[in-house]
């Protein structure tokens, strides 16, 4: 499932855990730009925020999301099949399905990346090029871990044990200054230096994470993390009931458009069940 307004549809069960997004264009910009992706078919969630341009930004991040989905899916389906012959045959070798895992995320982001970075070429989009940053967590089916996959400056937080924890680290010049100990003339904090689709290459995070009963993750754009703050994002993420993550998703969105609103916001929300 995807959207670029805000949703009223009930939670989607993804294996062990339930995920509700909303997405809303803010009180200044006329067209949401960011989209993002619940699909319990591959057990996948993403969150991608376009730039470019309306025309392009749209059209990047829900074209970053299809390819990542359709590639997950086909690995999914290889992995099942892969997972059938080991069993039928004891001499098969063995594998390491969180490297194969991982492996996959990277190659259907370097698939995305091809694709979008085609079209920039073919359609002579330079120097504005259309682009996206794009954060996701999958996971396989049958696997005990999630993997996540991060560019730019969309983030994944995990709340667990009454704790905040983000995850994924920002690919901008601001956080690499702020690394560097530079604490004066810091660049703008929406510079990147990764997204989809503007240059031929990239380099994305992909990390394994071990999920417990009642994690809580939360993947969001720009538009939230840069208005809302981490205690309040924790606040909310604490405060879920099992059949609130709807309600949360919704929170987290209002406290961005109080904040200003300068920005899309998107917020999608996992939980996983308790033991």
């Amino acid at each position: 499932m995807d959207s670029d307004t805000l949703t009223r549809c009930a939670p989607i069960r993804l294996g062990a855990c339930s995920a509700f997004g909303l997405t809303d264009a803010g009180r200044v910009r006329r067209e949401n730009q960011d989209r993002f992706l619940i699909d319990p078919t591959s057990n996948l969630v993403a969150v991608a925020d376009g730039m470019g341009g309306h025309a392009f930004g749209a059209r990047a991040s829900a074209t970053a999301l299809d390819c990542i989905a359709a590639r997950l899916s086909a690995e999914a389906m290889t992995r099942a099949h892969a997972d059938a012959t080991l069993t039928d045959d004891p001499d098969a070798t063995v594998y390491d399905a969180t490297a194969c895992a991982m492996r996959a995320a990277a190659d259907a982001l370097d698939h995305a990346n091809a694709i979008l970075h085609a079209i920039n070429l073919r359609e002579r989009l330079a120097p504005r090029s259309m682009g996206t940053t794009l954060t996701g967590i999958w996971q396989p089916s049958g696997s005990t871990r999630l993997v996540s996959f991060h560019i730019g400056d969309s983030r994944l937080y995990r709340y667990r044990d009454g704790a905040l924890t983000q995850l994924s680290r920002d690919q901008t010049l601001y956080q690499q200054a702020l690394e560097h100990g530079v604490i004066e003339h810091l660049p703008p904090r929406n510079a990147l230096l990764q997204a989809l689709g503007p240059m031929p290459s990239i380099a994305p995070a992909i990390e394994a994470h071990a999920w417990l009963p009642a994690d809580r993750y939360l993947l969001c754009s720009d538009g939230l993390h840069a208005e809302v703050s981490h205690c309040e994002i924790e606040a909310v993420l604490a405060a879920i009931t099992p059949h609130g993550i709807d309600d949360a998703c919704r929170r987290l969105v209002a406290l961005a458009l109080d904040a200003g609103g300068k920005d899309n916001i998107t917020a999608v929300i996992v939980c996983f069940d308790a033991a």
